[in-house]
């Protein structure tokens, strides 16, 4: 049920000019990692997306957190990583995404973070299919350091499945 939730959440994030009526398919799962898709202006829009396996400090309220990476092709944007948390990140502040090791800044604007440099974002996407774990670490509103750690088992597929989104 979180899973659904969740992605009915990421799909009100993705697609902020779409009615609210509209909910998206899931398409399948794979491991950590589902994929979805649903249609926007007429223009096909898939995504994969994951949820934290551990979530520091346990003592805060943390809301909804996943991760997803959205492929819509009616807009030209292919393989777009986005942060997703429960709360407003503080403003001008950066999420960095550690997929072991090696390091992407991310920047931030409400409750969401993107790629800082978009020409990296091919770079990301090989590093999560290559990758056992990734973590992802952000600072609330209100100061509060947050981190979490996600399992990359199942995300080549995932990736796969929304290859060839239309």
């Amino acid at each position: 049920m979180k899973t659904i939730l969740t992605a009915a959440t990421a799909f009100l994030l993705l697609g902020g000019s779409v009615a609210l009526a509209q909910t998206p398919t899931r398409m399948a799962q794979f491991n950590a990692w589902g994929s979805y898709s649903y249609t926007a202006s007429g223009a096909k829009v898939c995504y994969i997306l994951s949820t934290p396996t551990s979530m520091q400090p346990p003592s805060v309220d943390h809301g909804d957190i996943f991760f997803l990476v959205s492929q819509k092709p009616g807009q030209g944007v292919s393989y777009e990583p986005q942060a997703v948390m429960g709360y407003p990140m503080q403003e001008g502040s950066k999420v960095i995404v550690d997929i072991d090791g090696k390091k992407y800044t991310l920047f931030t604007r409400g409750e969401s973070a993107w790629m800082e440099n978009a020409a990296e974002e091919p770079q990301f996407v090989a590093a999560l299919r290559n990758g056992t774990s990734m973590k992802v670490d952000a600072k609330s509103r209100r100061g509060t350091a947050t981190n979490y750690t996600y399992s990359l088992a199942g995300v080549t597929a995932a990736l796969k499945s929304i290859d060839d989104c239309k």
